[in-house]
């Protein structure tokens, strides 16, 4: 089956198919993949791990957090969560300071080194996947834009559904 045809197929489970949950694990574990071991092409310097990449993103959207709330977020244990922010503030991505609504309490803020890197590792794999979208014919674009938005909601359902549960990772 082509990838055209294979995109036109409503997402449903028939007798003796492989299930679409056990298709979309498979493609989107295969594009984590092929992205982390395509990022050293543009960016061979990278040596952040995924989950510090992955907190420096949250921290861009939501600067200054808690480590509480980052691990919420992130469905990590506190304590991993403030290890790895030991280290990114060693690296100097990071800076930890008094949450000014509760002197208690700290607050982790991206530096301008951790947006700069994550502005440089965010550009090197647009660059990549823009390389790998021209590459593909007029109806694979199409069938991946169209995609985004049912994409963007299967996201938004998955993390509402795990709310409150936090890996002991």
């Amino acid at each position: 089956m082509s990838a055209q045809s294979r995109s036109e197929v409503p997402l449903s489970r028939s007798a003796g198919e492989t299930s679409d949950a056990r298709k979309l694990t498979e493609a989107v574990t295969r594009l984590r993949r092929a992205l982390r071991a395509s990022i050293r092409t543009d960016y061979p310097w990278e040596t952040l791990p995924m989950a510090q990449v992955e907190l420096l993103q949250v921290l861009g959207e939501h600067s200054p957090a808690r480590v509480s709330e980052l691990a919420t977020r992130q469905r990590l244990a506190p304590s991993t969560v403030s290890g790895l922010i030991g280290q990114m503030i060693t690296a100097g991505l990071v800076i930890r300071e008094v949450d000014s609504a509760d002197r208690r309490a700290s607050v982790v803020t991206l530096t301008e080194a951790g947006r700069e890197q994550l502005d440089a590792w965010t550009a090197a794999h647009e660059r990549r996947l823009d390389a790998a979208l021209a590459a593909l014919d007029d109806g694979a674009r199409t069938a991946l834009a169209g995609a985004l938005p049912a994409l963007f909601q299967l996201a938004e359902h998955l993390g509402d559904s795990g709310e409150g549960n936090q890996a002991s990772n």
